[in-house]
């Protein structure tokens, strides 16, 4: 009988940015305990991907693991397997990053254990038809994606026990299925069950291959899982029955197969991810659609091979957030590539270039820029780490372009690819991204005296699992089980704690609304404020690096629907007044009643800063000398404050002469993560208030100033 061919592929990695303590969880419940299995069992051999930033955290905390894989390495049991080396989605990213994140990766792994990768894993499963030119021109001569990319192009589930050959161009790459029943099995399902499986598919394709590839986590950290696999013994159990049918089953390297086995033929696949990461990306009216036609056909497997959601691109239209993000990165790699390229030399130029293009690479580890399960996208720390990187990246570039300490310049581009033009100032000390088209709203801005980035907060919009809140149940998994087929909430409550907002979390948004609205309306998205004003398409005026003016003409009846609607000319006047470490964005508001009947209502701008941490005792309000957490929810009868934090080194101080009062509320999302459905600060709306009557004819101001400097003095 000729042997069935198990493909294993276990893949470790840990978001830039992610906390130490998780990182050494993750090393002691499921990177550790895992290769000391493999120790325990010479005949298990397969592969292992390790993301080049987690190599690098491993090498420094644990060295002592290197020797570890050196000596699985070492007696033929583990292939090393590279991929991007900061784990970015690589279709993501321009053509040079891609080459060099991989061939970077390639360089650790050859020189830490000898030997110089021949496959690759493809971050989060995530194929377009033009990766084969990639992957090949990279020195990559296999990758494994899911069966649903096979599935969707029309193969048969008993064509996914071979491998294939994928081209474009001329250039080639092989590809190996990951079978999804697979995931779902190990180490979900008894021992028992994962050997029929694998027996079964050994008469239905003798000679043939099963492969999988999947997380290491899922081995020791995923809810139970620790205790599943190692307390009670699963792995070993499981990794003792691979080696006992030598008659009928071979562990295999993927890698010594695709070497020694010639594929099955070709294989032009479609974009896809795996099943759930293409749910994921649908938006959410469109996800709940989906989820209804897949159960209405769970029991039919030959329809639900078609049924596939969105591809990962789709992210970027479903979160504006990731996608300024997304091009964010694309405006700083072309940057640091012209640095990089530059006919300029001089060792100080090199390291710049150098250190500008090792920032501009970890800004592109994918976890932030999407939302499901595993994606990072509603966890600031993760988007911030990215930013960080980016503002370093861009700082670096910046002043060897400029080559002189101050320096300020503003561009007019569609900076996020939306069509509508936006204003970019970059300077020695900040930068700052305009938005007309919504609002004439300030949709990023950076303080790079100190590499930080202070709007960064997250739109709070309908999500499908919302409405499996009240259901979820309280508390940690009862039994062990996928992460995919888990629903738990970390609190009590956190339907209670659903808020939508209506635009995106930007600063300077002007708010106009009815007078007897109070803190409550703000803090419950119930201000019902004019559409037009606080969301419209501004008209830019002037603007210069040192001043920005927006104006718009619109009626205060929202659509204009009363005869008499009060017609108002709307202008907003941003002054930027720079220092060698520090600024002040100073926006002088002005209303002019045109004509209709009087005009009594309530005026608010608004401003959104992220500092992260809520109760941290070095992130805070300082509220008349009297510091108040970060997650502070109140009217605050004051014209000034300061909000602080001194872990970043950065402070804000916020002033509005002559308002009534300031609203301060907590932006909190509740999202699903890894650990079940929990509450996330996403930074602070905060909005100062005027009263105003004005008679037709009649005008009105207000300013608001936001001043950063460093947190700590510096000698």
């Amino acid at each position: 009988m000729a042997q069935l061919h198990l493909l294993l592929l276990i893949h470790a990695h840990q978001p830039a940015g992610n906390f130490p303590e998780v990182l050494e969880r993750c090393y002691q419940k499921a990177y550790l305990p895992f290769a000391e299995h493999l120790l325990r069992h010479p005949r298990v051999r397969l592969g292992m991907h390790y993301s080049g930033s987690l190599l690098e955290w491993i090498e420094h905390s644990h060295p002592e693991f290197f020797e570890m894989l050196r000596e699985l390495v070492g007696r033929g049991q583990v292939e090393m397997v590279g991929g991007g080396f900061y784990e970015p989605i690589l279709i993501s990213i321009p053509l040079e990053d891609r080459i060099e994140q991989i061939r970077r990766l390639a360089d650790y792994i050859e020189k830490h254990f000898g030997r110089r990768p021949t496959g690759a894993w493809l971050a989060e499963r995530v194929w377009e038809p033009q990766l084969p030119e990639t992957l090949a021109r990279a020195g990559v001569e296999y990758t494994l994606v899911d069966d649903i990319h096979f599935l969707a192009a029309g193969f048969e589930p008993m064509q996914l026990h071979s491998s294939y050959i994928a081209e474009d161009q001329g250039a080639t790459v092989k590809l190996i299925p990951g079978l999804k029943a697979m995931r779902y099995l190990t180490p979900f399902r008894s021992v028992e069950d994962n050997i029929d499986f694998l027996f079964y598919a050994s008469r239905e394709a003798p000679g043939g291959i099963v492969a999988m590839g999947d997380d290491n986590e899922k081995f020791g950290v995923w809810p139970k899982t620790h205790q599943h696999c190692y307390t009670d013994g699963w792995l070993e159990k499981y990794f003792a029955a691979l080696e006992s049918h030598p008659d009928w089953l071979e562990v295999t390297p993927p890698g010594e197969y695709v070497a020694t086995h010639a594929p099955a033929g070709r294989a032009d696949l479609p974009a896809a991810s795996y099943t759930e990461m293409m749910e994921w990306a649908l938006p959410s009216a469109a996800r709940q659609k989906f989820h209804s036609v897949v159960q209405e056909f769970s029991g039919r497997p030959d329809v639900g091979s078609f049924l596939r959601g969105g591809i990962w691109r789709s992210f970027f239209s479903k979160y504006a957030e990731a996608n300024l993000l997304h091009k964010r990165m694309l405006h700083v790699s072309g940057k640091v590539r012209r640095l990089s390229g530059s006919a300029r030399r001089g060792l100080p130029l090199k390291r710049a270039a150098e250190a500008a293009v090792t920032h501009l690479l970890r800004s592109q580890c994918n976890d932030a820029y999407w939302h499901g399960v595993f994606g990072g996208l509603y966890a600031p720390h993760l988007r911030t780490e990215l930013l960080r990187e980016l503002v370093r990246a861009e700082r670096l570039a910046d002043a060897a372009e400029h080559g002189q300490p101050a320096y300020a310049e503003l561009a007019r581009l569609d900076y996020d690819a939306d069509g509508r033009e936006e204003l970019l100032l970059t300077s020695d000390v900040c930068a700052a991204l305009w938005k007309p088209s919504d609002g004439g709203t300030l949709a990023a801005l950076d303080f790079r005296a100190t590499d930080s980035t202070l709007i960064n907060s997250l739109q709070r919009r309908v999500e499908v699992y919302h409405s499996r809140l009240s259901q979820a149940p309280e508390g940690p998994a009862a039994a062990v089980a996928s992460i995919h087929d888990q629903g738990r909430a970390k609190e009590e409550g956190l339907e209670k704690r659903l808020r939508y907002d209506r635009w995106p979390r930007h600063c300077f948004r002007l708010l106009l609304f009815a007078p007897e609205k109070t803190w409550d309306d703000y803090e419950k998205i119930r201000l019902e404020e004019n559409a037009a004003f606080a969301a419209g398409e501004y008209a830019v005026t002037s603007a210069t690096p040192d001043r920005v003016e927006f104006s718009k003409e619109g009626s205060i009846a929202d659509g204009g629907a009363a005869a008499d609607a009060p017609a108002v000319r709307a202008e907003k006047v941003v002054s930027v007044t720079r220092s060698p470490d520090s600024f002040e964005l100073s926006c002088q508001t002005r209303l002019t009643h045109r004509s209709g009947g009087p005009l009594r209502l309530m005026a608010g701008i608004e401003l959104v800063i992220n500092l992260l941490a809520p109760n941290e005792p070095d992130r805070y309000f300082d509220i008349r000398g009297s510091r108040h957490a970060l997650s502070l929810g109140a009217a605050i009868p004051a014209s000034r404050f300061r909000l602080v934090d001194e872990w970043q080194n950065v402070a804000c101080s916020v002033e509005a002469p002559d308002a009534r009062e300031f609203w301060i509320s907590p932006i909190e999302t509740v999202s699903e993560s890894e650990e079940g459905f929990e509450r996330v600060y996403q930074g602070s709306q905060i909005l100062a208030v005027w009263p105003l009557e004005l008679p037709p004819g009649a005008k009105w101001s207000a300013r608001l100033n936001l001043r950063v400097t460093p947190a700590r003095k510096t000698s």
